[in-house]
């Protein structure tokens, strides 16, 4: 960026040094975001490189009452995420109201990225093609499709839905928090609860309640990676543990009624106990380890996914709940899952992106429990380790979404897409290249470039559900936008949508 600013005749002054005692130059926590911000003159043209993951909430603050141009900037590359730290951060400052440009590359060498930057450096803002993006058209009231998700929806709004979220608010992502206001009017109440209580009901769960378990995803064929050191393998002690925790969300789900929980993970649960991936991913699979009421009376949420919202992302949660509800009333196995939009390249004449979620999909997101593995967290995230529920997403037809908020309302993306096989080396090279443990999908979407996508997508996460085919997909996504504008969210759809 500094050597790209200065071939245009523009000198970079860095806002902030390296910590000599830390040993490095991040803007590590919310305070020091607003320190910096503090010797930052209020017009000048300010740019936020990210090369990794960032916590948006660190700068925030400043960029809140900042009056120059704002510039966020992304490293093009798969082992260090900044394009997932970007995509965050743009999705925040969109709900914030703050006006932004966003551009991303390589190495900021080639011509696109280059013309981007000195449009820019020049006006003070970027115009990126959106023109993937139309506003839902009128709909055929004469459709089938169309009647169920109206109907749903009503549904929704009579009965109302509750979501259980485990500590809001995760690593910084300020977009991931729907007001109360803006979900109680679509008929979706929250249940806050505590990742305290969740340890204490983990707690009560026994021995063989959990041995049970780990023997059905024996039985179903599930491969787990074990090892005998507890600070870098995977272990039965903490799959254990992790089982633990799977019956323990079912349960308080259960006491409280929800229809939808979300375990944060990453912040206070990862110092206490192994990873919440396991539960997270069998959580949202049809096909799981059956789960008892405390007194054995009953089995909690039988026959169906209790819908998990990883990383407790409200904006999945509310996607989440209703494709939940479409693909069952459909008839269709309604697993659905976020992915980080994490990387992407060109193979064979498509941009196959790299969908990979930091832990868990639903199994059957892989073809089922034969088709995946667990894998051991990294230590540098997760010191007590845990297991992931990983795999290579099977290839077909998906809906893909995203869930935001602008303009103080709420709004919708929806996109078509198909998952691709890759041959093993590729595959394994895109792990390499990112995350080796952590469950891959070679995503295309349909009709929307690389670009269109990175300009666009209001958020670090995509929301993905399959169907069997590409004419029931199209069928699925029409009766999901009917939902959505029967409860007043504006829906956009996005690239080749037959609708």
């Amino acid at each position: 960026m500094t050597r790209a600013a200065s071939g245009f005749g523009w000198s970079v002054k860095r806002a902030h040094g390296v910590d000599p005692e830390k040993g490095h130059g991040f803007i590590d926590s919310q305070r020091l975001g607003i320190e910096v911000f503090r010797d930052i003159p209020k017009d000048a043209p300010v740019v936020v490189v990210d090369a990794v993951w960032q916590y948006s909430h660190h700068v925030l603050a400043g960029l809140r009452s900042h009056e120059g141009p704002i510039l966020i900037v992304a490293n093009w590359a798969g082992d260090f995420p900044g394009l997932v730290g970007l995509l965050n951060l743009t999705g925040s400052l969109t709900k914030a109201g703050i006006v932004y440009s966003s551009l991303w590359s390589k190495d900021f060498t080639d011509e696109w990225a280059l013309g981007k930057f000195e449009e820019w450096l020049t006006t003070g803002s970027i115009t990126h093609d959106t023109s993937h993006v139309r506003d839902l058209p009128s709909l055929d009231e004469s459709s089938d499709e169309v009647g169920l998700g109206r109907a749903l929806a009503r549904e929704l709004l009579e009965d109302k839905a509750i979501i259980g979220i485990f500590d809001e608010g995760c690593m910084g992502m300020y977009n991931a928090i729907i007001d109360d206001e803006l979900l109680n009017a679509i008929g979706i109440y929250k249940e806050r609860l505590s990742q305290s209580a969740l340890l204490a009901e983990m707690n009560r769960v026994s021995d063989d309640e959990a041995a049970a378990a780990k023997a059905c995803l024996d039985e179903a064929g599930l491969t787990f990676h074990f090892g005998e050191d507890e600070e870098t393998e995977l272990t039965p002690a903490q799959v254990h543990s992790q089982l633990k925790m799977y019956i323990a969300a079912l349960r308080m789900g259960d006491d409280f009624g929800v229809d939808a929980i979300g375990i944060q993970y990453q912040q206070g649960l990862k110092d206490m106990v192994p990873a919440s991936d396991l539960a997270e991913g069998l959580l949202n699979n049809v096909s799981r380890p059956p789960v008892r009421s405390r007194d054995g009376a009953r089995e909690l949420y039988a026959g169906a996914p209790l819908p998990h919202f990883n990383e407790v992302d409200e904006g999945v949660a509310v996607d989440a709940l209703i494709t939940n509800r479409i693909w069952t009333a459909m008839g269709l196995d309604p697993a659905n899952t976020l992915h980080d939009v994490r990387w992407g390249e060109e193979y064979d004449g498509e941009f196959v992106w790299v969908f990979e979620i930091s832990g868990s999909v639903p199994a059957s997101h892989n073809g089922g429990y034969d088709k995946s593995y667990s894998m051991r967290q990294p230590a540098m995230f997760f010191p007590l380790g845990g297991g992931t529920l990983s795999g290579v997403s099977k290839p077909g037809e998906i809906v893909w979404s995203r869930v935001f908020v602008e303009g103080g309302e709420l709004h919708v993306d929806l996109g078509r897409g198909h998952v691709v096989d890759l041959p093993a080396e590729e595959t394994q090279r895109r792990l390499d290249a990112t995350d080796p443990q952590w469950p891959i999908m070679h995503a295309v979407l349909d009709g929307v470039s690389r670009d269109q996508m990175m300009a666009r997508h209001k958020a670090n996460h995509a929301q993905v559900v399959y169907a069997p085919d590409a004419e029931t997909a199209d069928k699925a996504v029409l009766a999901k936008a009917a939902f959505f504008a029967e409860l007043g969210v504006h829906v956009h759809l996005a690239g080749d949508v037959a609708i």
